[in-house]
């Protein structure tokens, strides 16, 4: 039951930055738990669409790619490859770093992953038309490439 003093107050429910906070962390909290139940973690899915939209990357770029810190690459990186989902290789042109790959089974898993978030894309955005999504993340997009800049 909602009472008076569980209701949001018209104007943090009127503001789009309010809005977009509490859908983000709802978003979240959909993609850990389904991140979860498959044994996965949003860096993961991050880092496998990098490589195999990219191709192989060193650690550092996977990093910038993903916008993974890069302690944090490292550490997801050790969990994919201890699964047999990407290959490190020194990089032959400087031997201090490694070359990162996507293996066939991080490929599958890749695929996997994409299912589940699109079923949370579903559940999210399910009060909206296929056209409101579309609208929604054309809008999106553009406020965030415009900040990405800055």
């Amino acid at each position: 039951m909602t009472t008076a003093d569980d209701t949001t107050p018209a104007r943090l429910a009127g503001k789009l930055t309010w809005l977009i906070s509490q859908t983000a962390a709802h978003a979240h909290r959909l993609l850990s738990g389904t991140f979860a139940a498959a044994d996965s973690r949003g860096y993961h899915y991050r880092l496998l669409a990098a490589l195999e939209e990219s191709g192989p990357a060193s650690q550092a770029a996977l990093g910038r790619r993903s916008g993974i810190d890069r302690s944090d690459v490292v550490a997801a990186l050790n969990e994919l490859g201890a699964r047999g989902l990407v290959d490190r290789t020194p990089d032959p042109a400087d031997h201090r770093r490694n070359i990162v790959t996507i293996t066939p089974a991080g490929a599958a898993s890749l695929q996997r992953l994409e299912s589940l978030v699109a079923g949370v894309q579903d559940e999210l955005l399910a009060p909206l038309s296929p056209e409101e999504r579309d609208q929604l993340i054309g809008l999106l997009g553009r406020v965030l490439a415009h900040h990405a800049g800055s």
